[in-house]
């Protein structure tokens, strides 16, 4: 059984930093492309950050990079987002991802999200 777990969200005031963690379990870590996604009340989800499975190459939104850094540990099966200089417009629920590398539709698996709230 796949299971995902975020943890570490909460509320943090403006230029502050949280970092969130996905703990992965029940697939094999290296044959998944990992990211993380946000969803803002009333707007769709979106790609944050993505992490190839042998973690050599990342990709971010125009609008995190240069502030959010996304990382993985193989031993420990997890991965990793650490955001920093946080925005107010930064708040929204976050899910880490897995997705196959060969079967990316079939084989697409998300968490149950973690909230951040970015305020004064």
């Amino acid at each position: 059984q796949v299971q995902l777990v975020e943890t570490g969200g909460g509320l943090v005031q403006p230029g502050g930093s949280l970092r969130l963690s996905c703990a992965v379990s029940g697939l094999t870590f290296s044959d998944y492309v990992m990211s993380w996604h946000r969803q803002a009340p009333g707007k769709e989800r979106e790609l944050v950050a993505r992490i190839t499975s042998t973690f050599l190459s990342t990709n971010y939104a125009d609008s995190v990079k240069g502030r959010f850094t996304i990382s993985g540990d193989n031993a420990k099966k997890t991965v990793t987002l650490q955001m920093n200089s946080l925005k107010p417009e930064d708040t929204a629920v976050y899910y880490c991802n897995a997705a196959s590398k060969w079967n990316p539709v079939t084989s697409n698996y998300w968490g149950q999200g973690t909230q951040v709230t970015v305020s004064s």
